[in-house]
């Protein structure tokens, strides 16, 4: 069983993708760094001192300090400059993701749509990389 188990991993690419899910997770810990580090901080400053992490809409009525006095006390509060510096993050994980993959396709690559499913992929594929379907001659889909 166990040795099936170990066939099904390799066969499966469990194994690439689960290596490929703890990349994408460092990746997302250095790019959170990077904005909350890096980026936001200088853009704060040019804005006048803001710290986006701190900007809050208070629903309560009670005016606490910052976010983490809101949070402490238990009140009710949209943090909107969380929100700011996650969407900030998003950009720019898309964006590395983005690179990464354009990288796998070589420039001036021949291309064709699958007969199955109709998406753009390379012309020597053997297999769609969308719908998986087998595209050498005589194999089914």
């Amino acid at each position: 069983m166990l040795s099936e188990f170990k066939q099904w991993l390799l066969k499966a690419n469990v194994l690439a993708l689960a290596l490929a899910f703890i990349l994408g997770v460092a990746l997302a810990a250095v790019v959170n760094s990077l904005v909350k580090d890096i980026i936001m901080p200088p853009v704060g400053l040019l804005l006048g001192g803001v710290d986006f992490n701190n900007l809050f809409i208070d629903l309560s009525g009670k005016h606490p300090a910052s976010v983490k006095a809101a949070q402490d006390a238990g009140l009710a509060t949209i943090n909107y400059g969380v929100f700011i510096n996650t969407v900030i993050t998003f950009i720019i994980v898309a964006f590395v993701v983005f690179l990464i993959a354009r990288s796998f396709i070589p420039k001036g690559a021949p291309m064709k749509a699958c007969p199955y499913c109709g998406e753009e992929i390379l012309a020597s594929a053997q297999r769609c990389k969308y719908c998986t379907s087998q595209l050498t001659a005589g194999a089914r889909a």
